[in-house]
């Protein structure tokens, strides 16, 4: 039994470290498309399925505190127990499961806002995709820091290995991460040509770079944000339609924009991220409680106005 839990993570193939690897990558993926579907269902109501976790004072739990726990419990189990083959493939089956569980509301954390169900929730989506393709880069065998251990690497040749390391690699993907070009960074890591070019070209318009850098250049940034009006007419679409079908479409209005004095403005409260009605629809209610009854009007103005 124990042979076959194994080689169920692909031990005999992959290697410890690599299997460790699957495990994560499994548990993550699982974990993910469980919860996306659970969310789902609980919006739209469905009776005989789960619904959100509340405590008696009526706080909602949200998913990502599940995972906060999950992954605190796994890493000091792995740090106590050094843990080694069947075990150490667990307890990464079990940390990739609790990184989901956070990664999915990703831009709540981000944000400090639920929003789960807006435009902006879309975010956790892009999270969770860059940490699988990460993940599975590492499953493959693409280890961008593998040479490292290599025997007799060691004294100058070692400090001339770092050197070409950070030249090649680091500051190219630090550089398209500032460009805002988080995919090309990531796999950048792995195949160093792609966050070399990605560096050498303009900036994304909204990205820390173009703030800072394009400022003063009118010309560069008209540049860059054709190219981004290009970029999005080709892609974002298809991004958006592959998203909605893993993760559910945003319903709800995007958060308001930042005001003069860096607070948002009033909007319209969301929902959370599972069956909870829309603040608007809930205030309509209300409303229409107060008015029907034989409550003074003024206590229906009242209500009106606290709702």
């Amino acid at each position: 039994m124990t042979h076959v839990a194994v080689n169920a993570v692909g031990t005999r193939w992959l290697g410890d470290t690599r299997a460790a690897m699957a495990g994560f990558l499994i548990g993550l993926l699982v974990t993910f498309l469980f919860v996306r579907i659970n969310t789902r269902l609980i919006r739209a109501k469905v009776s005989w399925w789960f619904h959100d976790i509340e405590s008696e004072g009526g706080t909602h739990v949200h998913h990502m505190v599940i995972g906060v726990v999950l992954m605190v419990a796994v890493g000091i189990l792995l740090l106590a127990t050094n843990a080694q083959g069947l075990l150490n493939q667990v307890l990464a089956l079990l940390f990739g499961a609790g990184v989901a569980l956070t990664l999915d509301e990703f831009a709540l954390i981000l944000n400090l806002q639920d929003v789960y169900w807006r435009e902006e929730g879309r975010l956790s989506v892009d999270a969770v995709v860059i940490v699988v393709c990460f993940a599975a880069l590492f499953v493959l065998g693409l280890n961008p820091f593998g040479d490292f251990g290599a025997p007799g690497l060691s004294g100058n040749v070692l400090r001339l290995a770092v050197a070409l390391y950070v030249a090649l690699v680091i500051v190219p993907v630090t550089f398209c991460l500032l460009k805002g070009k988080i995919w090309t960074g990531v796999i950048g890591m792995f195949i160093p040509i792609l966050a070399i070019v990605g560096a050498v070209r303009l900036a994304r318009p909204n990205s820390p770079w173009a703030r800072r850098r394009y400022a003063e250049n009118p010309g560069r940034l008209a540049r860059a944000e054709r190219r981004e009006a290009r970029l999005d007419a080709h892609t974002i679409a298809w991004r958006n339609a592959v998203f909605d079908l893993i993760a559910g479409k945003p319903h709800l209005p995007s958060l308001a924009p930042l005001g003069p004095d860096g607070t948002p403005a009033p909007a319209a409260a969301g929902e959370r991220s599972g069956d909870d009605e829309p603040a608007e629809a809930a205030g309509t209610a209300r409303d229409g409680a107060a008015s029907s009854g034989d409550a003074p009007a003024e206590a229906a103005a009242d209500e009106s106005t606290r709702s």
